[in-house]
């Protein structure tokens, strides 16, 4: 029986977050220096669709473009539009079938095994993004958090660059939530810039 990975957890935690962010914070600077938040909340709310059609083999427009062709942004409805794409996402990722044979995600054909893991992965990394930006508590489940650092340690490992950059160093005794950060390329100490 093919293994399947819960994005229930990471799901609500970012659809919490999301809540949470008051309007006045969407012109606020994240992690990712390209986005504000507002286009950090348009991606999420973009790769929340595309990764619910990659776990369906829904193979087309939504799968097959590179997130890096523009900057994405909200829309009025954002907040729904999201929590309906993390329902739809988390219900999708569930079926074994999933996780079975190959897809599509950002223009990218791969393993679905694979691509449900980097689907995860940027829950929490972008979670990890919008509650450092919006001054919010996160603290995504120990099992996530797992699945981020074997996807990524490999790469690292190899010195090759994180999906922002090359690895940071940290301790190794640093907390894990750390160390994935770390791995993607962002540093775990950012805050935002003082106004």
């Amino acid at each position: 029986m093919t293994e399947t990975i819960d994005f229930a957890t990471q799901a609500r935690l970012v659809s919490q977050l999301a809540a949470r962010t008051a309007d006045e914070q969407l012109e606020a600077p994240t992690p990712c220096e390209a986005y504000a938040v507002r286009h950090l909340l348009g991606h999420l709310v973009g790769l929340t669709a595309a990764f619910q059609a990659a776990a369906r083999k829904d193979l087309g427009p939504m799968t097959n473009v590179s997130p890096d062709t523009s900057v994405p942004d909200v829309e009025s409805g954002w907040r729904t539009e999201l929590d309906r794409n993390l329902v739809g996402m988390t219900e999708a990722w569930h079926a074994p079938e999933a996780w079975e044979g190959e897809t599509q995600a950002g223009g990218v054909d791969l393993p679905a095994a694979i691509a449900g893991r980097i689907a995860l992965n940027e829950l929490v990394l972008h979670g990890w993004d919008l509650a450092r930006a919006t001054g919010q508590e996160y603290a995504p489940d120990t099992a996530s958090l797992g699945v981020s650092y074997a996807l990524l340690a490999p790469s690292a490992e190899g010195g090759d660059r994180g999906p922002f950059g090359p690895p940071v160093a940290v301790a190794a005794d640093a907390p894990l939530l750390d160390q994935v950060v770390a791995l993607s390329g962002r540093r775990p100490d950012w805050t935002p810039p003082a106004s």
